[in-house]
Parts: C-alpha cells; structure tokens; sequence
C-alpha cells in the first residue's frame, strides 16, 4: 500500500527533527521510504510559537493504516511529543494523510486526513512528491499561506 505522511516540529533542532523521522518512518516494520519532500518553513497554524519545519514522505508499506498510526504516534513520543494542549508546540508531529485511496472515518484515524486539504504545510510538499495527488484548484486555495522552501 502507497501512504504519504506529514511531518512538523517547531520545538529543538525542527529541521533535524524532521530528518530524523523520516529516516525512521523508512525503518519501521514492513515499511520502505520511496520519496521524500523538501523541507519547508511554515507560520503556525490556529496556534502560536515557533515556525514549524514540515515535509511530506511517500511509503510503501504492508501495516495496516490503524497500526501504521500507532507505530507513527510511538515515534512521536519517542521524539518527546506532549500532548497539554490542543496544537502545542511540538518536538514532532506525524499524521498520516492518505493510506492508497481508502476511505475511513473512526475515533481514532480518519482517511483522508480531514484538514489537509486546507494546509500549504501539507499541500505543497505533497505536490512536490506526488503531484497527481494534489490539484491546481487545492493549491490555489492555500497560496496566501506562507511556506518557504528551506
């Protein structure tokens, strides 16, 4: 199965961060990286703090979408993620925007990520690696966001 993942940090070393787990996304079980965006700076969204640092990973993988979740969401406690508030800054953040094309709505993981469509952070890297995923009319609507290819 063809997954793509968001990746953000705007706490510590972001950039670093965000190096760091996509080489471990690549090494999770049954999981291969096939393609990686650039990393971008990005203001904060519906929060405040730091500028994030965010990219986009392609996988091949044979987890199924709700355990691939959970090995995301160890990673990201790995990384020392906190939880106190709703969007916190954060040491990493790993949300998985699309598993294939399925579609899937559960208290735990919804598929296609719900908000992505609303997010350059998200939109633009995409686009980057997987441009078939990504339509001129969704990038249009996000173009007043700022992201700055680092």
């Amino acid at each position: 199965m063809t997954g793509y993942i968001a990746l953000g940090a705007n706490l510590g070393d972001a950039a670093s961060a965000v190096r760091e787990a996509m080489d471990a996304i690549g090494r999770l079980p049954e999981t291969q990286l096939t393609r990686r965006s650039s990393l971008y700076r990005t203001a904060p969204v519906d929060a405040t703090g730091p500028d994030y640092v965010n990219a986009v990973v392609e996988i091949s993988t044979t987890l199924t979408a709700p355990v691939l979740l959970q090995r995301l969401q160890q990673l990201e406690r790995d990384a020392g993620r906190e939880r106190p508030y709703r969007n916190a800054p954060r040491t990493l953040d790993l949300d998985l925007l699309l598993y294939g094309d399925a579609r899937l709505q559960s208290p735990a993981l919804t598929l296609p990520h719900p908000r992505m469509a609303e997010r350059a952070f998200v939109l633009v890297p995409l686009a980057e690696i997987a441009p078939q995923r990504v339509s001129a009319a969704q990038l249009r609507h996000v173009r007043r966001q700022a992201i700055a290819r680092l």
